[in-house]
């Protein structure tokens, strides 16, 4: 397996941690070989990026026979569109090294959990293209082919998480009104909007499940492909809801009906993008 570890240059001075798991291919298995690939985008309320949601997730995708990447993108003091500009650098960079990482280029599935949901779903919708555009950036060449939403930021609305819109555009945009409108993943979903996975908890007390709901429906009213569970109880932020991930000393992180999440996914990213593609 390939290491690749790097960073990206915020805006702002500040770096973003990028890491690349690449399977190994073999002359005896298909040397040409190009899978799909996943992008994982911790969360952590635009605050700090959760270990909980990088590197365990990021194993599991590579143990079901996928590619995984990780973004560690700079959160608060750094402030929109820091971060949305090195995730579109980081979809910039798999698709250039497709070939070297053995990456099938129109296979890359965004995966975010809470504000890491969010940071996706800005790539993968329109909500960010503009932005993209007046930094240099093609954005229908950084959109993602899939997107993964687990119990994901999603609306700055009424059934908004208010502290992660707050770090997101700080200060001086929290409370602007065009720029919340600009960030509200459901107001951007249209044609462009990729095969969607959303997941999430009806009892999470962090960010309400009114908001997937929202997406949910925005999704189907514009004809995007797109499946979501929502389970019935479970904490926010619970990941992988196994003992793996779980808090230091208790089980609060432990839920084995919400653990369902990822065959399910595993699934749903096979239905929609196969294992592998041949070199071209």
């Amino acid at each position: 397996m390939q290491y690749i570890n790097t960073t990206i240059a915020g805006i702002d001075g500040s770096e973003a941690n990028f890491s690349v798991y690449s399977i190994d291919n073999s002359k005896e298995m298909d040397p040409g070989r190009r899978r799909p690939t996943v992008l994982v985008i911790p969360g952590g309320g635009y605050e700090f990026t959760s270990d909980r949601e990088a590197e365990p997730i990021a194993l599991k995708i590579l143990g079901a026979g996928y590619n995984a990447a990780i973004l560690r993108y700079s959160c608060a003091p750094s402030v929109y569109p820091t971060a949305l500009l090195e995730a579109a650098e980081a979809m910039k960079l798999l698709r250039e090294n497709a070939k070297a990482w053995h990456i099938n280029p129109d296979a890359i599935i965004a995966a975010g959990f809470s504000a890491g949901g969010h940071l996706a779903g800005n790539l993968a919708t329109t909500a960010g293209d503009e932005t993209m555009r007046a930094h240099g950036y093609d954005a229908d060449a950084v959109r993602p082919n899939g997107l993964m939403l687990g119990y994901a930021v999603t609306t700055s609305g009424q059934y908004a998480h208010r502290s992660s819109f707050d770090r997101l555009l700080g200060n001086e945009g929290k409370n602007d009104a065009k720029l919340l409108e600009e960030v509200s993943i459901d107001k951007h979903i249209d044609a462009k909007t990729p095969p969607t996975f959303i997941w999430h908890t009806v009892t999470d007390e962090t960010v309400p499940v009114e908001g997937a709901m929202m997406t949910f429906a925005a999704c189907v009213r514009a004809g995007v492909s797109v499946e979501a569970h929502f389970f019935p109880t479970g904490h926010h932020g619970l990941s992988l809801a196994n003992e793996d991930v779980a808090g230091a000393g208790d089980d609060h992180g432990v839920d084995v009906g919400v653990q369902q999440w990822m065959p399910l996914f595993l699934n749903w990213l096979r239905r929609n993008f196969g294992n592998s593609a041949a070199e071209a």
